[in-house]
């Protein structure tokens, strides 16, 4: 009986551990070694953006430049529909977004998702206005290779000059960034 329990316990604590560690790239890929790439975007300069233009929900190509030269401050988001640490985090991306656009914030979504209704339904679901975009390439997401982004949620804050201001900012530390930047 106490051998039954411990299995069961076992199984379900993988079952978690599995839960937790979805939304990162080695854990989720699944293609044999001979179809994963192996090469890797180089990443950005440690202090400047590079622009990222991929289509919007509705076909039409946005660029993350268009954004950043109209806002003090542009939080680009990477995230996916099926991500539950990014579903988790978007209450505080949209707080931060509600207390901060009219001071000159700006968000702009990059989907790491496949599925286009899967991530149309996301955006509608969480309350995210702010503009989406993505190549539904999954990981192969080239926004997500420009940032070399191994796990979501992930975020780059950039600066109106273009500068990145801070990286993989969670929870309080988006709100408390924000508020020191825009107050």
């Amino acid at each position: 009986m106490k051998t039954r329990h411990l299995i069961t316990l076992c199984l379900l604590c993988c079952g978690v551990a599995a839960a937790f560690t979805a939304c990162n790239k080695k854990a989720a890929q699944t293609a044999p070694a001979a179809e994963q790439k192996t090469t890797e975007a180089p990443a950005p300069a440690a202090d400047q953006y590079i622009d990222i233009e991929l289509p919007s929900p509705y076909g039409s190509p946005l660029r993350v430049s268009d954004y950043v030269a109209k806002n003090k401050y542009t939080l680009i988001d990477f995230w996916a529909s099926w991500c539950g640490p990014c579903r988790a985090e978007m209450p505080t991306v949209v707080k931060a977004y509600a207390d901060y656009h009219a001071k000159g914030f700006e968000v702009v979504g990059v989907s790491l998702d496949n599925d286009h209704d899967a991530w149309v339904n996301a955006i509608e679901e969480l309350h995210m206005p702010w503009p989406q975009m993505s190549d539904l390439r999954g990981w192969d997401c080239a926004g997500a290779r420009t940032y070399n982004v191994n796990s979501i949620p992930s975020n780059v804050l950039v600066d109106q000059q273009g500068r990145i201001v801070a990286r993989d900012l969670r929870g309080n530390d988006l709100l408390n960034k924000m508020a020191e930047l825009l107050q």
